[in-house]
């Protein structure tokens, strides 16, 4: 019998170490956001947004525990489910990140129109209603015809390969496409206004992230379809942490290295002075 097994596998034991780590960088990461949460480097961006952002981070590298062991049609259904939703909601933070940058700066003009959707109700209004999009596909997808445990004789001789079945190819890439389009949508989007005057402006970091997301999965999609048995789960386990870790690295770690080691450029005098150019 194939799978990734918790006995005997260094496979397993290489992926939940990673996983752990990625979990403690994410929540150490959480916790420097947290102490220094009034600073302008924390607040410029939306810190409730970045909080929610790393919660999404932290779940999609816990995810991984469910490709590990023997599959049945829990967790089949559970890990082809939850890093669909997991990263729609990290992908929409993003998203609404970039919206409100290029609003802010669009209503700092006289007499603009843009002034009106300066509120705390348009970012969290983008990720509810992008996410819950990703959420009718993945209730559709279980309700219609779920992933469920299969057991594959023919690929190798001698060998039965426990794996999962998606149920639906149409609603697994279903739930990707969307989740592309997402990052498709924020990747441009933050590339228009990478170069606005702001020394905060972090668009210039999720266009870079995104980069990294899409470039994960798409190819990811050739290698999973091109492998059987435990490699083809390998290959969506390392899809998951590498676009997390993508996300994770491109997004925080440039702030944390400001606040942990270039404090001079955390203040407000700094912020206006940029903008001012």
């Amino acid at each position: 019998m194939e799978f990734i097994s918790y006995q005997n596998d260094t496979m397993a034991s290489v992926f939940s170490c990673i996983s752990v780590f990625g979990c403690l960088v994410t929540g150490f990461t959480f916790g420097i956001f947290i102490s220094y949460r009034d600073t302008p480097i924390v607040r410029a961006n939306n810190r409730n947004l970045s909080y929610l952002l790393l919660v999404s981070i932290f779940l999609s590298f816990l995810s991984v525990f469910l490709f590990l062991g023997r599959p049945n049609d829990v967790t089949c259904r559970l890990r082809e489910t939850s890093f669909g939703f997991f990263f729609s909601v990290a992908v929409s933070s993003l998203l609404a990140k970039t919206v409100m940058v290029c609003v802010a700066f669009k209503s700092t003009k006289p007499g603009s129109a843009w002034r009106k959707w300066l509120n705390v109700k348009l970012p969290y209004t983008i990720v509810l209603l992008c996410s819950s999009l990703q959420v009718v596909i993945c209730v559709l997808w279980l309700s219609i015809s779920p992933p469920f445990q299969d057991l594959d004789t023919e690929s190798y001789p001698g060998i039965l390969i426990i794996q999962c079945n998606e149920g639906s190819d149409i609603w697994f890439y279903s739930m990707l496409g969307y989740l592309g389009l997402l990052a498709a949508m924020s990747f441009f989007l933050a590339f228009m206004v990478r170069t606005l005057p702001d020394s905060f402006n972090e668009a210039k970091y999720i266009t870079f992230s995104m980069l990294v997301f899409l470039s994960v999965w798409i190819s990811m999609i050739p290698a999973y379809l091109s492998t059987r048995g435990k490699n083809m789960v390998a290959v969506e386990i390392f899809a998951v942490m590498a676009s997390s870790a993508g996300l994770l690295g491109c997004v925080f770690f440039p702030k944390c290295f400001i606040i942990l080691f270039k404090s001079g450029m955390n203040n407000k005098t700094e912020l206006l002075g940029k903008r001012k150019e």
